[in-house]
């Protein structure tokens, strides 16, 4: 059995098991604070380093236990570090909600004044003035609300791309609505890039799909190319119904089919799917290419360059 690493302060017994469920809840760590505020000596705490029973991980954290830094420990070490007024932000925040696919490089944490305290090697400390108290979600370890958490993080810390791809995987993987994420939009002002989100974000409300379809004749008439057939019925090489989103009869006599990704970044089974679709509609005399939400609306005039390069005739009243 492995010695009882708070067995030799000099506290009593309630006050010890109070501090051995802490370090449990906190994957082996206390704060420095944490031990003054429940009446452990300073000194007391200098003897456990000094002897090598525990360990400093930063000057304001100290580690009761061996083992490896895993995510959960750095975690806590970023937090318990910054203090009470503190919590995991950005991707670190929606891992913990389950986002998938978006692995943070570091640990992010949301602190009232980053320069209020030392550096930390693998935690990212990023100011915000919001009250925390509605920012904060429910969880033992501190850590923002998803909505929150991504809107931050895309406002802040993403390009445009990477932006709509964030919003778009926090709704495809059901860990938040358009809905809300409109309403934090609102709650987060002033937010960078709040009013393509409010586009974006708006379009996905009232049904991304059709509104991007939309966007694809708004560009075709634009550009003075002949407006695509939409929704149209198809059979794919393994016998089922599919229904194209825009496609082009070109003057060879082949068909174009061109399918829009509501998200810039989508789970890999998804993409997989997709992927598996277009190649079984795919055939001799078919052509089926694809383009993202965030190309219609942001690079229009590479989709209709590319459009123009496959074959897409002028419209008849152009011509």
């Amino acid at each position: 059995m492995a010695p009882d690493p708070l067995r030799r302060l000099p506290v009593e017994a309630e006050t010890r098991d109070l501090l051995a469920r802490l370090a449990q809840e906190q994957g082996g760590l206390l704060a420095r604070r944490q031990l003054t505020r429940l009446g452990v000596p300073r000194g007391a705490v200098r003897a456990q380093l000094d002897a090598g029973r525990w360990s400093l991980t930063t000057p304001r954290v100290v580690q009761l236990s061996t083992g490896e830094a895993t995510t959960r420990r750095r975690e806590w070490i970023g937090v318990l570090h910054a203090g009470p007024r503190s919590m995991l932000g950005g991707l670190s925040a929606l891992r913990l909600h389950g986002l998938a696919g978006w692995e943070p490089d570091q640990v992010t944490v949301w602190v009232d004044d980053e320069l209020a305290f030392e550096p930390v090697p693998g935690v990212r400390f990023f100011r915000s003035r919001r009250p925390f108290e509605l920012l904060r979600g429910p969880g033992l370890l501190p850590r923002a609300r998803c909505e929150p958490a991504a809107l931050v993080h895309a406002g802040y810390r993403l390009g445009p791309r990477a932006a709509d791809g964030l919003l778009a995987a926090v709704v495809q993987q059901r860990l938040t609505t358009p809905e809300r994420l409109l309403t934090w939009v609102q709650t987060l002002r002033p937010l960078r890039g709040a009013p393509r989100f409010r586009a974006a974000l708006g379009w996905a409300a009232a049904g991304s799909h059709s509104r991007l379809e939309q966007d694809v004749v708004d560009l075709c008439a634009g550009a003075g190319l002949e407006p695509p057939r939409q929704q149209h019925g198809r059979t794919d090489a393994d016998g089922r119904r599919r229904w194209t989103d825009c496609e082009w009869l070109l003057p060879d006599g082949r068909v174009l089919v061109l399918e829009v990704d509501g998200g810039a970044h989508v789970e890999a089974r998804h993409w997989a799917a997709d992927k598996r679709r277009a190649r079984r509609l795919s055939s001799a005399g078919r052509l089926v290419v694809g383009c993202t939400a965030y190309e219609v609306r942001h690079e229009p005039a590479e989709v209709i360059a590319d459009l123009v390069r496959l074959g897409v005739p002028r419209a008849r009243s152009c011509a």
